[in-house]
């Protein structure tokens, strides 16, 4: 009788680890950012996961909808005028502003009160 040996060969997957290492590195640059007093929650999510930490558990919901239209109309837009990809879109309400952004394959929304300093924000979600 006659035995077939297999070789086992080393896989390497870098683009794994570095997307898993960037996506620990968003999340506690998240964890830090939620912590601010003007910071009332975030959105994480990529196409197979969702990290939802919102202060106010009763809008989560709406911030939900809310973080997604505020994309699509970005890059809607930025179809419609030729702008080229999206990097960030801020809306801001009568009470509260969205930061939107995407970090790698990650999409981020960042809520905060109306007179956060957003640009410090973003600054810290893309450290």
């Amino acid at each position: 009788m006659v035995r077939k040996t297999q070789t086992l060969q080393e896989i390497a997957f870098p683009v794994v680890v570095e997307e898993s290492r960037l996506c620990d590195d968003l999340r506690a640059n998240l964890a830090i950012i939620n912590k601010r007093e003007d910071v009332l929650g975030y959105i994480l999510r990529n196409a197979t996961t969702v990290t939802i930490d919102i202060k106010d558990s009763a809008r989560i919901f709406e911030y939900a909808i809310l973080s997604s239209q505020a994309m699509d109309s970005g890059k809607e837009l930025s179809a419609l005028f030729n702008l080229g990809p999206i990097e960030n879109v801020v809306i801001q309400g009568e009470n509260v502003k969205v930061l939107c952004t995407v970090v790698g394959e990650q999409t981020v929304a960042v809520f905060a009160e109306k007179d956060a300093n957003h640009v410090e924000i973003l600054k810290k979600v893309c450290q």
